[in-house]
């Protein structure tokens, strides 16, 4: 038996997996709570999107769309003892954020960074992550009760004729070597890292917010601009960083987004405008720098 196919039957075995957790669970006290649907991901994870489509903010004479770089989140999943944990990253204006943070410490929802991501944009936004156990219902009125303090738009988005992607999204994929999606206009790709992360002994699995990111918006004529962040071993932060920078990618952030994480991640934020593939070759510059590299996939 060939390596490709062991490793095609061990993820159809994982996914097998994680759609039995999900049967599992029942979310709908939680869609309840936040006002609208969530959506099944990989590893019994269900997460509740709330792009920032009220926010007009610009990089570089860029307005960003809310799937690149502008989408405040939250997810769910069932723990080991029965209960529920929650992690989520909320995208916030500098004025918005000590009603979130009170609202959010009231209902016993942690706080586990507040950053930037972007770098020179118009008008400035924060970054707010979050983390709870314990009541899902509880934990979505709380994080509810938080944005109802935002100007974030909580009714249920209405259905809407897709934005156009235009960009060679197969070029793109082939470059970087790992093929993603089309969400608001915008090309996301995810890359899970190959280690099981934990925080204060409960696995997170990568749909969770631990899958380095790559996002693309198209701008004009094959022209692209790239933000996202890498989850990063310490080992592996200048390696990346010295890839990055030698393809014209600016390092806008480098952080952490959890506490007790084992083994411990780092994230690194980049800002790129260039033409996309170019991008797309200096990113898989940067992943070949950390064992996320497509070509160990496999191995």
């Amino acid at each position: 038996m060939s390596r490709a196919t062991v490793s095609a039957m061990r993820a159809a075995f994982f996914l097998t997996v994680a759609a039995n957790l999900y049967a599992q669970a029942d979310w709908s006290a939680v869609d309840r709570a936040l006002g609208r649907s969530g959506a099944a991901q990989p590893g019994g994870v269900y997460k509740y999107s709330f792009p920032r489509g009220d926010l007009s903010v610009t990089v570089g004479g860029t307005q960003i769309r809310p799937a690149l770089a502008l989408g405040s989140w939250v997810a769910f999943k069932k723990t080991s003892d029965g209960k529920s944990m929650a992690m989520g990253d909320l995208v916030l204006s500098p004025d918005e954020l000590p009603a979130v943070m009170s609202k959010l410490q009231q209902g016993g929802v942690d706080q586990t960074a507040v950053h930037n991501h972007l770098s020179g944009e118009s008008p400035h936004v924060v970054y707010m992550h979050i983390m709870a156990k314990g009541d899902a219902e509880t934990i979505g009125k709380t994080v509810h009760e938080a944005l109802a303090t935002t100007k974030t738009p909580l009714a249920a988005p209405p259905q809407v004729t897709p934005l156009r992607l235009d960009l060679d999204t197969t070029a793109v994929a082939s470059a970087i070597g790992v093929g993603g999606k089309g969400n608001g206009g915008v090309y996301q790709i995810s890359v899970p890292r190959p280690e099981t992360i934990r925080e204060g002994g409960e696995e997170i699995p990568p749909s969770m917010g631990v899958a380095t990111a790559i996002n693309f918006q198209p701008t004009s004529s094959g022209r692209a601009v790239a933000t996202g962040d890498f989850v990063l071993l310490p080992s592996e932060v200048n390696p990346v960083i010295r890839a990055l920078r030698a393809n014209g990618i600016a390092v806008t952030a480098l952080h952490s987004h959890l506490l007790m994480d084992q083994p411990h991640v780092l994230f690194m934020h980049f800002w790129g405008d260039d033409d996309a593939a170019k991008l797309a070759r200096g990113l898989r510059a940067a992943l070949d720098a950390t064992a996320m590299s497509p070509s160990r996939a496999g191995k």
